[in-house]
């Protein structure tokens, strides 16, 4: 369920999606078991414009230019 999970990994659930509701507590607590830790999206992606504050890189990750 999580085995793809790595530090780093933005993990989406779509709250319309017919079985994550049941999911999503066990999905949480197994990752907080773990040791992950969970950040609004907003700490996450570099503030700024594509190509001129930030770039992506070939595994998706943001650097700052």
């Amino acid at each position: 369920m999580v085995s793809r999970v790595q530090p780093g990994s933005i993990v989406l659930f779509h709250n319309a999606a017919l079985h994550t509701p049941e999911a999503l507590p066990a999905i949480l607590e197994t990752l907080l078991q773990e040791g992950y830790t969970f950040v609004p999206i907003s700490q996450l992606l570099l503030p700024g414009a594509y190509n001129t504050d930030y770039t992506i890189d070939h595994t998706g990750r943001q650097l700052a230019a």
